[in-house]
């Protein structure tokens, strides 16, 4: 039977131990921080929920256990048990306040809460929004821990093309301040993108390391999904998002897909020894081979970055490149094998969640094949997905961040095969019509000059 992944929400946002995971924005930060709380206790995890903001006490309940805060001392001598016990605790303040809501707990002291050994992860509700899907912040908030890992701006996509008016729309005076809009424009993604990335938005009170990772909520229809994708492409834009999630954090399956940077590095350091010529240079529909390849990449609206890898002929490649916003990376020790440019290439790709390896000998790659395996990815989050054509795998092969480091042990004449044969049951599959990701030029008889 075929593995069907299943993404749940620690995997989807990237958590590792002791995390401070901070929720702003808009409505649906209470069931988020519950949703997560759930899957990681079920996951091992000892999780701590608490606010800095005020929080009804009736959502109190959803957590097993939930302490009100009278003596920090008292607490923290009560916290092990209380993990050991039941893997979820919420801790809140000790005052009860107006329309049955209890106090936060003080920044600082959640601090030293995540410094507990019992305590794994810490999910902090930072701020209010009164329930309205979409807000900026005031002066005063977010009030987010000093040590906060991730912080995750939080709106509801149910808000979109509607007024930006209060009642709809939370502080709709300084959404439109932010974003450039005007009191009563439609809401529009453009708009929420712009406060999502804004630091004074979104991005407001952010930590330094910290991650930023937005989660685009209430995603219940093609409309909505449309409107995410068009944020999270937006978002994607700014160098200090870290990744975005497309969701809906009260269905069954929270997490419909995550949109993470994806690079594409183009192998044209090789010689092209079987083949008796340099490959990469021969001309294919008007022009070099690597050129078509690397254009199918930059044709792509889901790849962030295109690397080509150079090492013999280097000259000439580059020169086949001319005016291609392609970053052009030398293989010194191209001799010593594939490998050797596999590992460079992944090298120079910076904050890349994937990788897609192209051959510079494979012109049949299509920008939809790849947008395809990007998709595929988004959906998953599998470590490894790759495109099929009745059955046998073909190219170019796609590869999750959480591979990265197995690519330092690669040795010799081999790309990335052995990293497919290390993850035998976590390929997500891309079934593809036609047979061209099974075809490539690898010997002088498999170059027709007549499809050139």
């Amino acid at each position: 039977m075929e593995w069907v992944p299943v993404m749940f929400l620690p995997h989807a946002f990237s958590l590792g131990s002791k995390e401070v995971i901070a929720l702003s924005g808009g409505g649906g930060k209470t069931t988020l921080m519950f949703r997560l709380a759930t899957e990681l206790t079920a996951a091992g995890q000892r999780v701590v929920t608490t606010m800095t903001t005020r929080i009804f006490v009736s959502q109190m309940a959803q957590a097993p256990l939930a302490f009100v805060l009278h003596g920090e001392g008292a607490l923290l001598a009560q916290l092990p048990e209380a993990l050991a016990e039941h893997r979820h605790v919420l801790i809140a303040g000790g005052t009860m306040v107006e329309q049955d809501k209890a106090e936060g707990v003080p920044p600082e002291f959640l601090d030293r809460i995540a410094a507990q050994p019992a305590v794994d992860v810490v999910i902090v509700e930072a701020d209010g929004s009164r329930r309205l899907p979409f807000k900026a912040p005031a002066q005063h908030e977010p009030v987010i821990p000093i040590g906060t890992t991730v912080l995750v701006p939080v709106v509801g996509l149910d808000v979109v093309g509607k007024p930006l008016v209060a009642g709809q729309v939370h502080r709709p005076e300084l959404v439109a301040a932010l974003s450039g809009a005007k009191l009563g424009d439609p809401v529009t993604p453009e708009m929420m993108a712009a406060v999502l990335a804004h630091p004074e938005g979104g991005a407001k009170g952010l930590p330094p390391g910290a991650r930023l990772v937005p989660f685009l909520n209430k995603v219940e229809d093609e409309a909505t999904l449309a409107a995410a994708r068009q944020i999270a492409r937006r978002l994607l834009a700014h160098p200090i998002v870290d990744r975005v999630i497309i969701g809906a954090a009260q269905a069954a399956d929270p997490v419909i897909e995550v949109w993470g940077r994806v690079g594409a590095v183009v192998l044209a350091a090789g010689q092209g020894s079987r083949f008796g010529a340099l490959k990469q240079v021969l001309p294919w529909q008007g022009v070099p081979l690597v050129a078509h390849v690397a254009g199918q990449a930059l044709a792509c609206p889901d790849i962030d970055s295109v690397v080509v890898t150079i090492g013999a002929g280097a000259g000439q490649v580059e020169t086949a490149l001319a005016g291609r916003r392609v970053d052009l990376v030398p293989v010194p020790d191209w001799a010593d094998g594939q490998s050797r440019s596999v590992q460079t290439g992944l090298g120079a790709l910076a904050g890349a969640s994937a990788v897609i390896f192209l051959l510079a000998d494979q012109p049949g790659v299509s920008p939809a094949l790849l947008a395809a395996l990007v998709r595929r990815h988004r959906e998953t989050l599998a470590p490894v997905v790759a495109p099929r054509y009745r059955g046998q795998r073909g190219n170019p092969v796609l590869f999750d961040r959480a591979t990265f480091p197995e690519f330092a042990r690669l040795i010799g004449d081999v790309g990335a095969r052995p990293i497919i044969q290390a993850h035998p049951d976590e390929i997500a599959w891309v079934d593809w019509p036609t047979p061209e990701i099974t075809q490539d030029i690898d010997v002088a008889g498999d170059y027709r000059p007549e499809l050139a």
